[in-house]
């Protein structure tokens, strides 16, 4: 449910406006960048959509797609490039089924994966692009250079889950076929996966973090050796 209202509605607001999809991590779920003229954000908070636009505020709660194309101005029936695998949009008129508990977990994996993206950037010193929360796929990433070719490059991100693995994982996704050896390390059919399971049992926030970058790492340097 997440992904369709990120998609059709917060996505789809910033497209009209800037012509861009991206969308980022927010307190309690997640929401878009600044963007427009007057500045505008519209987000995710658990069960409600909050629309900041110039100096004023709306809150609502998750009701229809319909109710919150109402709200931020868009036409569900206009149309908008969210790239491969978009959402279906569904009924728009239909109810929305959103736990309160839910969408702030998933908003504060977000912003965990944010923080571990922001170590491992920093430390790789190299060309990386924008992190960005994609819509369409619901998993925020970023690339990152691992050669002077511009295809040799790898992806690195979190999801929340998918049609593949129910639970949240950490990824290292190569554009290329190269799998340097690294003893196991690539598990995973499109590079290396880290399970959320493995986070959870670090016992405590900090451990989980240093665990994550490590595990990001250790792939950009294997790629990087070749």
């Amino acid at each position: 449910t997440l992904r369709r209202v990120s998609a059709h509605i917060l996505a789809r607001r910033r497209a009209d406006v800037s012509g861009r999809i991206g969308l980022r991590p927010a307190p309690g779920g997640v929401g878009s960048p600044a963007f427009g003229d007057p500045i505008e954000v519209v987000r995710i908070d658990g069960p409600h959509l909050v629309l900041e636009r110039g100096a004023s505020s709306t809150v609502a709660g998750l009701t229809t797609l319909a109710d919150l194309a109402d709200v931020v101005g868009v036409d569900l029936a206009g149309t908008v490039e969210l790239g491969g695998d978009p959402p279906p949009m569904g009924d728009p008129a239909a109810p929305l089924d959103v736990d309160p508990a839910a969408a702030r977990a998933i908003g504060a994996w977000f912003g965990f994966v944010a923080s571990v993206l922001d170590d491992v950037l920093a430390r790789a010193g190299a060309a990386a692009s924008v992190v960005q929360l994609w819509p369409e796929h619901f998993d925020l990433a970023c690339d990152v250079a691992v050669g002077p070719d511009e295809g040799a490059r790898v992806n690195l991100g979190g999801s929340p889950g998918d049609g593949d693995d129910p639970e949240p994982y950490l990824y290292v996704g190569p554009w290329g076929d190269a799998r340097p050896d690294g003893g196991g390390y690539w598990n995973a059919p499109f590079g290396a996966v880290l399970p959320h399971a493995r986070l959870r049992d670090a016992g405590d926030p900090m451990a989980a973090h240093g665990i994550a970058v490590d595990f990001m790492a250790r792939g950009l340097d294997l790629l990087r050796r070749g």
